[in-house]
């Protein structure tokens, strides 16, 4: 049990509050009447539930403003001890080819988490990031190492790195072909490394071994004769600037067999077929054509009930309550570690039960049905491996606090939700 989680180890938990200490007393009270509450005295409550409704009762109570003494009395219990300055933000590990891949081919989603506060920066010598906020902010400071970590452990359980034998003159032509993949080498081995995400690799592994499987081999022989005679037609093609090249297997495509996409990107009809085998997207922007189905465990349950009482932003409407519960059990194939167990997780979100909330409503509600809510990965909070995840979903699972809490208010999360599922296909 010394490596149990906290909430497993402490069921019930008891939490003193001094409303005296706040500014806004009344609305103290009104927080603690979602609670199980009994009074020790005129100002002070004893607030009783599980680990995880303290937890987020601490969170609501933190982002209130004090008149005098701490809000929260230390109870007996350790675990209820909180420091009263902010806590350092600890750096997160990386490994050094993920990495890599991030600075180069994923700049864009690197600075959208860096705002314009927040520098995420790499030691040479040492395998973490680090993140420091030019305004001093911790909080500012450790929601970006929550997003991070989120982009991060996607992106990794997703990449794939392998290398292959290749003549060194056809590098800039697989790069130039292969804009989404890093594509390092190595020319007095005759090699190359290439990182990229699953679905880009078995692009390029069809494109290289036609009809091959793609399982995972750290080095396979390349056929000279066909990437040099792909290079020579695409040059040829770049010269007169008539014909079209399909983007995967870099011939002519074929008028006859020609297939072009709503987002204008045309394949040959056979290549797209066969990309669309492993994940329905445009190989070439990503744009999705059909439905997604992620690695979210089954047998996960979405309960939606209502209250009457609103969220800050939202005061002329009621809340809408989700409660996810995903069981443990076994990780599949999909999953990082198949065969071994998965912990699971019971999460609790809000939205406001307004006509925007409502759609967003709808639109979670098939994200969860494609299994794209959650996924089994590791924890961004505790570090834990082999649990049930947030699967770049954001959620509000606090109804006070704003942004730093993942509570409201914070008026730009019902249009940013829904861009995060437009990139899943949802809208």
């Amino acid at each position: 049990m010394a490596n149990a989680p906290l909430k497993e180890i402490f069921s019930d938990v008891t939490l003193t509050v001094d409303t005296d200490t706040f500014k806004e007393p009344n609305r103290v009270k009104y927080i603690l009447s979602e609670y199980d509450v009994a009074v020790a005295k005129a100002s002070h409550y004893e607030v009783q539930g599980s680990f995880e409704e303290m937890e987020d009762l601490f969170v609501k109570m933190s982002s209130l403003d004090r008149s005098a003494a701490p809000a929260l009395r230390d109870s007996p219990l350790p675990h209820q001890r909180r420091p009263q300055s902010p806590t350092p933000v600890k750096p997160v590990e990386v490994v050094g080819a993920v990495w890599d891949f991030i600075q180069q081919r994923c700049s864009k989603e690197l600075k959208r988490i860096e705002g314009e506060d927040i520098s995420i920066h790499k030691p040479h010598d040492k395998m973490v990031v680090t993140f420091q906020s030019h305004r001093k902010d911790p909080v500012r400071a450790h929601f970006a190492r929550e997003r991070f970590v989120t982009f991060y452990q996607r992106l990794a359980t997703d990449l794939q790195v392998k290398t292959y034998s290749l003549d060194p003159q056809y590098y800039k032509s697989l790069q130039r072909h292969f804009p989404e993949l890093l594509i390092e080498g190595s020319p007095s081995k005759d090699e190359v490394t290439v990182t990229g995400r699953y679905m880009h690799m078995v692009i390029l592994e069809d494109f290289l071994w036609r009809g091959s499987s793609s399982a995972v081999t750290s080095q396979r022989p390349l056929t000279p004769q066909r990437v040099s005679a792909s290079g020579a037609t695409r040059n040829k093609q770049s010269d007169k600037g008539e014909e079209e090249s399909c983007p995967i297997c870099l011939d002519t495509i074929n008028d006859k067999y020609k297939e072009t996409l709503e987002c204008k990107h045309s394949f040959c009809r056979s290549c797209l077929a066969q990309a669309f085998k492993t994940k329905p997207v445009c190989p070439t922007c990503g744009a999705v054509y059909g439905q997604l189905k992620g690695t979210q465990p089954k047998g996960g349950t979405m309960t939606v009930t209502k209250e009457r009482s609103s969220l800050s932003g939202y005061e002329n409407y009621g809340t809408i309550v989700i409660q996810y519960l995903i069981p443990s059990g076994t990780q599949k194939e999909e999953h990082p570690n198949p065969g071994q167990t998965y912990q699971g997780a019971s999460r609790t979100a809000y939205l406001p039960d307004s006509s925007e909330g409502r759609n967003v409503l709808a639109l979670l509600k098939r994200a969860f049905d494609q299994r794209l809510t959650f996924t089994v990965g590791r924890s961004s909070t505790t570090g834990v491996e082999n649990v049930v995840t947030w699967n770049d979903i954001h959620h509000k699972t606090s109804k006070y606090g704003g942004t730093s809490c993942y509570g409201y208010p914070d008026p730009d999360y019902l249009s940013r939700v829904q861009d995060e599922l437009k990139v899943k296909g949802i809208y």
